[in-house]
């Protein structure tokens, strides 16, 4: 009785697994989900007054002769003024009593009028309620007549978006509107570089030119993605379509609406990934968190404790597997909210409490990069790294731009020497060996020497170059 019982417990869990399978395939048809959804996307189009962007207007018309038929052509096009620049895009209600409609910001940037279309035919003309660049989300509203209810749609949970799950875009391809395609969810994560919170979905659910801003759906009817993107080398779908996710896009969203503007989180850092040979020289077990390189002065991070050689491990109980994921963390966290930040610090693991500031407050006070302090120093050569160095000198200050005053300064770099397998070049300034601050060319040759007496691999080195610091694992050998 009790094998009966047990193997009719894991027959009983076989069958939930396998419902639970079938709830997220495709349905025998999405025609009854479409109906539900088509009412909410809308169709977007801009105007755009002609003006410096008017090609007529971009050269001197010559004098020409009475009777010249290009005369008359000219004079013609002067009488009719500057021509009013349209585009298409799409979008989706998500406030049927506000009237709130998400787009993508590429689609009404530099609008002057902002006209949406719905599926029943109806048009109503749009106002901006904000928009965010860096994420390329724009909110927009309308305000529908008396009596006439708009139909909006859910937002869902791109976290549980799988790879292989079914996906349906609604839009307005190359203006053809209310335009249906399914597929799958390709890949998750995708930095495509158009910003610095990439984190896209990628389908192959057929997106064109002009179906930006609309939405993508689970087989639940819910918005988990914002068509955005396309990657195609002949400006037509190939199957490779990008949305912004909705648990990216949503907190932007409800800032948009309730200040205009975003207010991310910020945290006062620069980070750079962290390599395996970065992770070794810092007794790392795998290559994993983000490596801060500096600290702005007067920021979070730096009146919390967290310092220029820290790991970022772990952040308000979310771990950092990789560098790309704490920008998008931080942004995601209130401003004023403290959490606690888990780095990796010589060896040891410590925890720091940060209260965030606001970016985009720090970026308008940020114009200026703070200044660094020091004083002078003796060229040294060092065959372990393949590098000559110099104290700075009034002649490197100009041929470099150098503002600081000690460091050691990159004179050259031996062809296949470690050094220059790691992108290490003149004008480069070393400041830092093993974590550890360093005024003179001689102060890095006598911390080298004391790892290469050690048997070390190689040596973690923190490198200033122009306005930016990054951490830079070069093997110890003969350059």
């Amino acid at each position: 009785m009790i094998s009966y019982g047990v193997a009719l417990l894991v027959l009983l869990a076989m069958m939930a697994a396998a419902s639970a399978s079938f709830a997220r395939g495709a349905p025998e048809s999405f025609a009854p989900l479409v109906k539900k959804l088509k009412p909410a996307v809308v169709n977007i189009q801009v105007t755009q007054k002609a003006g410096k962007s008017d090609p007529h207007q971009q050269f001197e018309v010559p004098e020409l002769p009475e009777g010249s038929p290009f005369k008359d052509f000219f004079d013609r096009r002067r009488r009719q003024g500057p021509r009013s620049l349209t585009s298409v895009g799409s979008g989706f209600v998500i406030d049927s009593t506000e009237g709130l409609i998400v787009t993508n910001n590429h689609v009404i940037d530099g609008a002057d009028e902002i006209q949406v279309f719905f599926s029943d035919g109806e048009s109503l003309e749009a106002e901006l309620v904000g928009t965010d660049p860096k994420t390329d989300v724009a909110v927009l509203r309308v305000k529908p007549e008396e009596g006439v209810e708009l139909v909006a749609v859910p937002w869902g949970d791109s976290d549980t978006a799988e790879e292989g799950d079914w996906v349906i875009a609604i839009g307005n391809p190359l203006g053809l509107g209310g335009t249906v395609t399914a597929g799958i969810v390709s890949a998750r994560g995708r930095d495509i570089r158009s910003g610095p919170y990439d984190d896209f979905i990628q389908t192959d659910a057929s997106i064109n030119k002009g179906n930006s801003g609309g939405p993508l759906f689970n087989v639940a009817g819910e918005v988990i993605g914002i068509n955005t993107a396309i990657f195609s080398q002949t400006g037509g779908s190939i199957g490779i379509g990008f949305s912004v996710p909705s648990n990216l896009a949503r907190p932007v969203v409800d800032q948009l609406v309730q200040f205009g503007r975003t207010k991310r989180g910020w945290l006062g850092v620069r980070i750079q990934q962290v390599t395996p040979e970065i992770a070794e020289g810092l007794g790392l077990d795998e290559p994993k968190g983000a490596l801060v390189s500096d600290v702005t002065g007067e920021s979070p991070a730096g009146d919390a404790g967290i310092t220029s050689g820290d790991v970022i491990i772990e952040f308000n109980g979310r771990e950092i597997e990789e560098m790309r994921r704490l920008p998008r963390i931080v942004a995601e966290t209130a401003v004023g909210k403290t959490v606690p930040v888990k780095v990796w610090r010589k060896g040891e693991l410590k925890t720091f409490q940060v209260t965030l500031g606001e970016r985009e407050k720090a970026e308008q006070v940020l114009a200026a990069t703070d200044p660094e302090e020091t004083t002078k120093p003796v060229e040294q050569t060092l065959n372990q790294l393949g590098l000559k160095l110099s104290p700075i000198t009034d002649a490197l200050r100009e041929e470099f731009s150098i503002e600081r005053e000690d460091g050691a300064v990159v004179t050259d770099v031996a062809e296949g020497s470690s050094a220059a397998e790691k992108g290490l070049q003149p004008g480069d300034i070393i400041v830092e060996v093993n974590q550890e601050a360093v005024k003179t060319p001689s102060d890095v040759a006598e911390k080298v020497s004391k790892l290469d007496g050690r048997n070390s691999k190689s040596v973690l080195l923190l490198v200033q170059r122009g306005d930016s610091r990054l951490f830079v694992a070069v093997k110890l050998g003969k350059g």
